[in-house]
């Protein structure tokens, strides 16, 4: 196998054995290549070391080969998850991902958008709840020609652009869950009702307490922020009522971890005394004591679903996707829910 330096296009393609433009669909993700093909020809860019030149070919394309992220979100840990799985397919194919953190609700929301993408010449973008809950911002980059894809909890409409996490269907995992271990008296932290997100987890887990002859009374619910601080307050809330309930799920981890302190500040034993689950799965969940059985979204399949179906959409040879994606989070139990005490 050669390993000259400087090696090129035309190289790669006379090692393989096949066309150039075939080492360029290969190199942009197309599923217009065979597998087996695919792989021999990664193997050779691999083995030769191969790089493509990013600015011949942005020149030869019109393209920047710069994809954009766009969120406004105040979990971290949910935010690192997404850019890993973006340049997961980043990476592979031959794109730099470009972060742009913005406002939602303000007033210039929309211009601040379409301003990054201009000067970023970014060749799409991706949006992340609850950014991709915007119809306007959607139409915005339509407007302008420019690929969007929206990761959302619920179908917003049009299948080429969207990835959807099905929250509302992993509601029932939960809710079984806790109606298996006894638990009848079963309360909630819902997170901003503003988000499509937390509308579909908090109908979705009442209409599963229903399904199951159990209903969520008014006084069981709180509604929290998606934020460590108001998951304390919550369960304060919800845990100095008398009687207090033997089951308590929270919207994401971050508050869910908030009740554990709670519980562990008014002497309440997890999960003897009161299980508590959240949704997320994300780094806190397995890290605390007791650790938290929780929903997982798998959220860098979804990012890497969303780049690759973005990418799809910028590359004329390629073939789009264009049935409407559904990825269903899933429960996982630890060490926080267990048989009611009742």
């Amino acid at each position: 196998m050669e390993t000259k330096t400087n090696i090129t296009i035309n190289d790669v393609a006379r090692i393989a054995g096949v066309s150039k433009r075939t080492i360029s669909r290969v190199i942009n993700g197309s599923p217009m290549v065979g597998q087996a093909t695919r792989e021999r020809v990664e193997q050779i860019i691999k083995e030769v070391k191969f790089q493509p030149d990013k600015q011949a070919r942005g020149l030869a394309s019109n393209r920047s080969y710069l994809l954009g992220l766009i969120y406004d979100n105040p979990d971290a840990l949910y935010i690192d998850q997404v850019q890993r799985g973006a340049l997961d397919i980043c990476s592979s194919l031959g794109f730099e991902l470009v972060v742009h953190p913005c406002q939602w609700q303000s007033d210039d929301f929309i211009e601040d958008c379409l301003n990054f993408a201009s000067r970023s010449r970014v060749d799409g973008i991706i949006v992340i709840p609850p950014v991709s809950e915007s119809d306007k911002l959607a139409e915005a980059f339509k407007s302008i020609k420019l690929p969007c894809i929206r990761i959302a909890s619920t179908d917003l409409g049009d299948p080429d652009n969207i990835v959807i996490s099905d929250d509302r269907g992993a509601m029932t995992d939960i809710a079984e869950h806790l109606i298996e271990l006894g638990h009848t008296d079963i309360a909630m932290i819902t997170g901003p009702m503003a988000f499509h997100s937390s509308k579909e987890r908090f109908e979705g887990f009442k209409d599963a307490l229903r399904v199951n002859g159990l209903d969520l009374p008014e006084n069981r619910i709180q509604f929290g922020e998606n934020t460590y601080e108001t998951g304390i307050e919550c369960a304060r809330a919800l845990l100095t009522q008398t009687p207090r309930p033997t089951a308590i799920f929270a919207n994401n981890d971050e508050m869910a971890a908030g009740a554990v302190r709670v519980s562990s500040d008014l002497g309440i034993k997890i999960p003897n005394d009161l299980s508590i689950a959240g949704f997320d799965d994300n780094i806190i969940a397995s890290r605390i004591i007791p650790s938290l059985t929780t929903i997982k979204r798998p959220v860098q399949k979804i990012a890497r679903l969303a780049t690759q179906k973005l990418i799809q959409s910028i590359s004329p040879d390629q073939g789009a996707e264009h049935e409407k994606i559904v990825v269903k989070p899933y429960l996982i139990t630890r060490e926080s829910t267990k048989q009611c005490p009742n």
